[in-house]
């Protein structure tokens, strides 16, 4: 009988430890151990998200997400709710376009309960026809509010601009008409062909004993897992697709235009995701930052505006919003564009990149200080199949990252076709003539 693995991944100089246990079946179960607290954070991660989607299966992973608390053969919608929140504790789940994430974040006496509720949900999900038809109104409702906030919307638009009709491209909550259009069976057999445990990462962190925790999970686990099945390896990393120069405006009778001004980036593995995250501090990453400055401080053409970098499993983006009025687009184009050809052609200076260092720097220490953080950081690890750093490797990393290696990571991504998203008062065939 196949017997389960345990392996030490990492022992913190704080006293923190990270252990993962491979159980018979493929599950993996990691957990860290933070000294000093009184809470915990469990998460089940499951290696499945919108990209996983056929086209008429658009936002199933999404859906999936609602239905699955709903109830289960034990727990009543209001039973999977009322337990959590009993002690106090937080319960949820998100959706990504790699995977999809059901947490509770509890007091360390309750982490026996949160282990019980969030596990059976997922492994033990009714997906009732009733409970569909009543979600279904719940998804359309979310697409709505989504559709009504352009500072949301545009993002997606600058996803689709840039991704194309690929898996990356469409938005994680699907449409109007593929929730209208999904079955029950579609979504039901979506649940019964992924969520199997090879292919999910169960991770916990805070004031906890490992084998505690994986003897709870095991136990939980019982009906589901298969004794020969292997861990999935994670996604395979293939060569980015071409991209192209375009524009997408979205016709809407706003009082403030929105834009995503951005170029393709970095899959999430690439070592120069720590320059990277350096340039992206630097350009937009507060209000000490190059765009901040030029566009709000000194012309006082926006609010709100950042840059932000995305890696995916075989491609990436690198991106930069701005509010401002309709009026003022191209003249915000025109100090964006100025800015990321001028640290395209020359990078940063040493002064700016160890400004950019040391916010990167405190930003991931802080971070850490929260157990939901440090549970995510070890599952999303597991996921992608990476080696832990410890907390002092990451920082060194960081502190690693030269003036050459900003300079290399900018001149390659900021160099190249440029995709616009805007959302305003805009005729859909405005082409932008900084942009092309």
């Amino acid at each position: 009988m196949p017997r389960s693995t345990t392996r030490t991944l990492l022992r913190e100089g704080d006293g923190g430890l990270v252990r993962r246990t491979t159980l018979p079946g493929g599950l993996r179960v990691i957990t860290e151990q933070v000294p000093g607290v009184r809470s915990a954070a469990f998460g089940v991660w499951v290696g499945v998200g919108s990209r996983d989607e056929t086209g008429r299966q658009m936002g199933a992973a999404h859906y999936l997400e609602h239905l699955l608390f709903k109830g289960t053969n034990q727990r009543s919608a209001l039973d999977i709710s009322a337990s959590i929140e009993a002690v106090g504790g937080d319960l949820n789940a998100f959706t990504t376009k790699e995977y999809t994430c059901y947490y509770a974040r509890v007091l360390d006496a309750d982490l026996p309960l949160a282990i019980d509720v969030v596990c059976d949900v997922v492994t033990d999900a009714l997906i009732r026809t009733e409970d569909v038809e009543a979600e279904r109104g719940v998804i359309l409702e979310e697409i709505a509010m989504h559709d009504d906030d352009p500072t949301d919307i545009v993002h997606d638009e600058f996803a689709a601009a840039l991704f194309g009709d690929t898996p990356l491209g469409r938005p994680i909550l699907g449409t109007e008409d593929t929730i209208l259009g999904i079955s029950r069976t579609s979504i039901n057999g979506f649940y019964r062909r992924r969520y199997r445990p090879e292919a999910m990462v169960v991770a916990a962190a805070g004031n906890l004993d490992h084998d505690t925790v994986v003897r709870r999970v095991r136990a939980a686990f019982a009906d589901v897992l298969d004794p020969a099945a292997e861990p999935t390896p994670p996604r395979a990393v293939r060569r980015p697709r071409r991209h192209e120069a375009s524009v997408r405006v979205v016709n809407r009778p706003t009082e403030q235009a929105h834009l995503v001004l951005g170029v393709p980036g970095i899959v999430r593995t690439d070592p120069r995701r720590y320059a990277l995250s350096v340039l992206s501090t630097v350009l937009g990453g507060g209000m000490s930052s190059l765009l901040f400055q030029e566009i709000r401080e000194k012309r006082g053409l926006a609010y709100s505006v950042y840059s932000y970098a995305q890696g995916f499993a075989d491609d990436g983006a690198f991106s930069v919003y701005v509010g401002c009025q309709p009026a003022k687009v191209d003249t915000v184009l025109d100090v964006c564009l100025s800015v990321i050809e001028q640290v395209a052609a020359n990078g940063l200076s040493p002064a700016e990149v160890e400004h950019g260092k040391g916010q990167v720097r405190g930003a991931t220490v802080l971070g850490q200080e929260d157990t939901g953080a440090r549970m995510t950081r070890i599952a999303k690890s597991e996921l992608n199949g990476e080696t832990l750093p410890s907390l002092s490797q990451l920082i060194g990393r960081i502190d690693g990252v030269s003036v050459d290696d900003v300079r290399a990571v900018a001149g390659e991504l900021l160099s190249g076709p440029a995709t616009l998203a805007v959302i305003g008062p805009f005729d859909e065939t405005t082409t932008f003539n900084a942009i092309g």
